[in-house]
C-alpha cells in the first residue's frame, strides 16, 4: 500500500507519465545507437544497456500505486504497455489487474503464461477475484480454484453467484464480528490480535452462534465507553442492512444519503455474509458515469484509445448506422418539399434554427428525467404532472425564444408571415421535443433497458425530422 505522499494529483501523474515515456524514448535511441556501432561484443553491450533503463524504470514502478501505474499502462501505446508490464514486479500483478480498465486489462492478460496469471490472482481476495474472473482463461481459474482453501472457495462461488450491479457482486468478505456477551475489554483485546484491520474498518458487526446480524459497534463507541460495559449495551441494534440482492444502485444512494464508509451484507437467511465499503461504492458510482457518458457517445463499451482498428470499428458502427437511417429520414422530409424550399430560400436558412433548438431542449429534458430515475425519484404516478410540466415549461420557451427569432425573421427577410411561421414552428418543436424527453428514458426504464442509453439519439432524431417537417410544412400551408 503506498503511503500519503505517494498518492499523486493529476498534474504530477502527468509528469510521472512523462517520465517514463522519456526513459521508453531514451532507451529505443541508446539502444538504436548502440546497434548501430561496429564493437567487440556488441550484444553484451546492447543487454547492458537495456538492463540499466530496465532498472531505472523499475524503481519509478516500485515507487509507484497500483492505481497510478494501471494509469500509465492506460496511457501508453501497446508495445510500451508491454515492455512497462514486464517490468512490474509479479507480486504487485493482479492490484494491478484490479485498477486497469476492462479494454487494457485483456490485453495484458493475454500477454500473460497460465502460470503468471495464476500467480497474480491467487494473492487477491475471493471478492477480488470475482471481479477479475470473467476476463481470465478457463484453465486459470480452475487452477486459482482448486489452490483456495474451502472457506475461499465458498467465498468465490457466493461471490461470482450474484448478478453484476447486486450488492453481493460488491461486498467485502473481509471483516471484523463480535458477540454481543462479551465486554469491550475483551474486543479490544481481539483486535490487537491483527497485524491491520480491514480497510475502512469504522464498525464491528455484532452477530449470534447463528451468525444472524444483532447490531453493530462502532470504534468511536468502542474507544470511549469503558472497558468493563457488555457490548449489548452499547452497540447499535438497527444500523442500515444491505441484502446482498439489493441493486447496487440503490445502495450507493444510501451511502450518499447517509455519508456511510461500511455497512453489513445480509443473505435471505438474515445471516451476515460480508460488507459494502465506500471505496466499492465509489468504484461502482466511476464505472456507472463511464458507461452513461460513453452511452451517450453511442459507444457499447469501453474502448483501449490504442485498441485495433477493427476493434474499434465493431465498438462504433450500431449508433453510427442508426444516425444513418435517422438521418436519411430526415433529409427525405427536406426533400418532400424541394419545391417549396425552390420558392422560398429563406427557408433553408431558417429550418436548421427550429430542429437544433428543439434537440438542445429535448437533451436537457432527457438529463433531468434520466437523473430523476437514477435517483429515484420519479415513480409512474407522477408522469402525469411531469409531463405538464415540462409541456407548460416548452410551450413558454417556444413563444418567448420563437417570438423574438420570428421577429428577427421578420426583419431579415421583410415578411410578417414569415416571422409567424417561425414562432409557430419553434413552439412546436419545442412542445415535441419535451413530450419525446419525457417518453423515451420513461419506457426505456419501465421495459428494464438503460435509459440513458441512446436516448440522445432518439431525441435528436425526433426533433430534426420534427422540426425541418412542421417548419416546413407551416411554410408551405401558409406561405407558398
Amino acid at each position: 500500500m503506498a503511503d500519503a505522499d505517494e498518492i499523486l494529483h493529476h498534474d504530477a501523474m502527468q509528469e510521472r507519465l512523462h517520465e517514463v515515456r522519456t526513459l521508453l524514448d531514451r532507451q529505443r535511441r541508446v539502444e538504436s545507437l548502440v546497434h548501430r556501432q561496429e564493437m567487440p561484443r556488441h550484444e553484451l553491450v546492447e543487454t547492458l544497456v537495456a538492463k540499466q533503463h530496465h532498472n531505472e524504470l523499475t524503481k519509478k514502478l516500485d515507487a509507484m500505486h497500483p492505481a497510478d501505474i494501471a494509469y500509465i499502462l492506460e496511457a501508453l501505446p501497446p508495445d510500451d504497455r508491454l515492455l512497462v508490464w514486464d517490468l512490474v514486479r509479479a507480486e504487485r500483478d493482479g492490484e494491478i489487474l484490479l485498477e486497469v480498465s476492462d479494454a487494457v486489462r485483456e490485453t495484458l492478460i493475454d500477454a500473460m503464461e497460465p502460470k503468471e496469471l495464476v500467480a497474480a490472482v491467487e494473492q487477491l481476495d475471493a471478492d477480488e477475484l470475482a471481479d477479475l474472473a470473467p476476463d481470465l482463461p478457463t484453465e486459470v481459474m480452475q487452477d486459482v480454484f482448486s489452490s483456495l482453501d474451502h472457506e475461499e472457495r465458498e467465498q468465490l462461488r457466493a461471490a461470482m453467484s450474484y448478478p453484476e450491479d447486486s450488492v453481493g457482486a460488491l461486498m467485502d468478505f473481509d471483516m471484523v464480528t463480535v458477540r454481543e456477551d462479551v465486554t469491550l475489554e475483551v474486543v479490544l483485546r481481539y483486535l490487537r490480535l491483527f497485524d491491520e484491520l480491514p480497510d475502512h474498518t469504522d464498525q464491528i458487526f455484532v452477530i449470534d452462534r447463528d451468525d444472524k446480524l444483532r447490531g453493530s459497534l462502532s470504534l468511536n463507541t468502542l474507544l470511549v465507553n469503558d472497558v468493563d460495559v457488555d457490548v449489548a449495551s452499547v452497540m447499535h441494534d438497527h444500523p442500515l442492512v444491505l441484502r446482498a440482492s439489493d441493486s447496487a444502485e440503490s445502495a450507493a444512494q444510501a451511502f450518499e444519503r447517509y455519508d456511510l464508509v461500511s455497512a453489513p451484507v445480509v443473505d435471505h437467511h438474515d445471516q451476515l455474509i460480508g460488507r459494502l465499503t465506500v471505496n466499492e461504492v465509489m468504484d461502482f458510482i466511476r464505472e456507472q458515469s463511464e458507461e452513461e457518458l460513453l452511452a451517450h457517445a453511442g459507444l457499447r463499451e469501453e474502448e483501449d484509445i490504442f485498441a485495433p482498428i477493427m476493434d474499434s470499428v465493431k465498438n462504433r458502427w450500431a449508433w453510427l448506422a442508426i444516425n444513418l437511417v435517422t438521418a436519411f429520414f430526415a433529409s427525405r422530409v427536406i426533400g418532400a418539399f424541394e419545391g417549396s424550399i425552390e420558392k422560398l430560400v429563406a427557408l433553408a436558412a431558417l429550418m436548421p434554427i427550429v430542429a437544433g433548438i428543439g434537440g438542445n431542449s429535448g437533451n436537457q429534458t432527457i438529463t433531468m428525467i434520466v437523473r430523476a430515475i437514477a435517483l429515484g425519484q420519479l415513480q409512474p404516478e407522477a408522469a402525469r404532472l411531469l409531463y405538464r410540466k415540462e409541456m407548460g415549461v416548452s410551450l413558454i420557451n417556444g413563444i418567448v425564444w420563437g417570438g423574438l427569432l420570428g421577429l428577427l425573421a421578420w426583419w431579415l427577410y421583410d415578411s410578417w408571415a414569415l416571422g409567424m411561421v417561425m414562432t409557430g414552428a419553434m413552439t412546436l418543436n419545442l412542445l415535441l421535443a419535451a413530450f419525446v424527453g419525457v417518453s423515451v428514458p420513461m419506457l426505456l426504464a419501465r421495459y428494464g433497458r438503460d435509459p440513458a442509453v441512446g436516448s440522445s439519439v432518439l431525441i435528436t432524431a425526433v426533433t430534426d425530422s420534427g422540426g425541418f417537417f412542421i417548419f416546413l410544412g407551416l411554410a408551405t400551408l401558409f406561405l407558398i
